[in-house]
């Protein structure tokens, strides 16, 4: 690769769009590739359509400099990064149709010498079936390309930074691809770069989260116990945690995101017989949700018991995780979707975000002077002043 190479970036999210302004604040030439107009639209006015600390200040700098430009349709390039999603099936199986979809839109334009990077999640044998296609549709090619995996491993908040300074494992099909990837992955990472196989790449990322996953199921599991036990969880493991080699997690309503959330099913699709606490934790995480649903459904017929009125419920939080907009797979969310279904009258309040395609939106102070019941479901910094009264449910820690 040069100073000249054209770098195209195919999925505008989380992750794509971060990683494209990255690349092309390296004063390279980077093609972004989304499938939404309005995405295209926006990053072209030096916009973002995400919440990212850092963010949009970079995407303005390199799209008004002429580094980098968003598209709907693929041209030629020297390296392809496709950061698609990878959501799972009803039946929990993954669905490669977006990265399937991609690989299929670059295979015309590909040339002798191009680099293709699937960074998107993918179960493991993923980056080889996409060099079968590629190699079936264009046999010409085979040998003569490199193809590699190279997952992300960055925390929301914390994108651009972690982008620029995690280590990164990089598996190529051959150790041809291998190199190529991490010489291209040395102009804009400042983190060690680690090659391995493709197929070992695939699994170090759906193990890092399913390890997390389990991590997180101990402390939800933990916290439905000391419900139970009328003991306060979040006391319990500040103290727990004075041990010098125990570090118990937090627990949550759940565990949400593209990636905790996703992965470990990836897992167990591939291996249901032996992945047994894999499944396990996820069960369990998935199960603390409805939990929460049926505690706040319990404290809302208390109160029509007591005060023969349905309670406005306030519910504080909708996104996955604290001070981002993103809602995919958010346990917080499913909550309000479920208490909704139910008839409640709830308040949603969720700062990050304008607006819901099916939820009313509230603000912080008409929801709070307006409930009966308050639900603390994601700990954002807006919430963390509020004092704690007896009709507060805090399914979160806002310490």
């Amino acid at each position: 690769m040069t100073d000249n190479s054209r770098i195209t970036v195919i999925g505008l999210g989380y992750i794509g769009l971060p990683t494209a302004a990255l690349i092309a604040s390296r004063r390279l030439e980077v093609i972004g590739v989304d499938i939404s107009k309005k995405v295209v639209d926006t990053i072209n006015q030096g916009k973002i359509h995400i919440v990212e600390p850092d963010l949009e200040g970079l995407v303005s700098h390199v799209v008004s400099n002429g580094y980098l430009k968003a598209q709907k349709e693929t041209n030629k390039s020297d390296v392809f990064v496709i950061a698609v999603p990878t959501p799972f099936n009803k039946d929990k199986t993954p669905d490669l149709s977006y990265v399937q979809n991609a690989v299929e839109n670059i295979i015309p334009v590909l040339e002798i010498g191009n680099t293709v990077i699937i960074e998107s999640t993918s179960p493991v044998g993923t980056t080889e079936k996409m060099a079968t296609l590629i190699f079936k549709k264009r046999p010409e090619l085979k040998g003569k390309i490199y193809v590699a995996y190279c997952p992300e491993r960055v925390l929301p908040g914390h994108v651009i930074h972690e982008l620029e300074h995690n280590d990164r494992v990089i598996g190529g099909i051959d150790k041809a691809s291998s190199l190529k990837a991490k010489a291209f992955y040395q102009y804009f990472v400042k983190g060690d770069l680690f090659i391995t196989n493709d197929r070992t790449a695939e699994m170090c990322k759906l193990v890092e989260n399913a390890s997390r996953d389990s991590n997180i199921a101990f402390a939800n599991e933990l916290s439905i116990i000391c419900d139970e036990a009328n003991i306060d969880v979040f006391e319990l493991i500040q103290l727990a945690n004075r041990h010098p080699r125990v570090n118990i997690l937090k627990p949550g309503p759940g565990v949400g995101g593209h990636c905790i959330a996703v992965d470990p099913w990836f897992i167990v699709s591939e291996f249901p017989k032996k992945a047994r606490m894999i499944k396990l934790s996820r069960e369990i995480n998935d199960g603390k949700t409805q939990w929460v649903i049926d505690k706040v459904a319990e404290k809302v017929e208390v109160f029509e018991n007591t005060h023969k009125r349905k309670p406005v419920v306030a519910c504080l939080g909708l996104a996955f995780k604290p001070n981002i907009d993103d809602l995919r797979e958010s346990p917080a969310l499913h909550v309000v979707l479920e208490l909704i279904k139910k008839g409640l009258n709830i308040m949603s309040v969720e700062p990050n975000i304008r607006e819901h395609a099916t939820i009313k939106l509230y603000s912080l102070d008409s929801a709070l002077s307006s409930a009966d019941i308050v639900v603390f479901l994601v700990a954002h910094n807006q919430f963390k002043d509020i004092q704690i009264q007896a009709n507060h449910l805090v399914f979160c820690d806002l310490s």
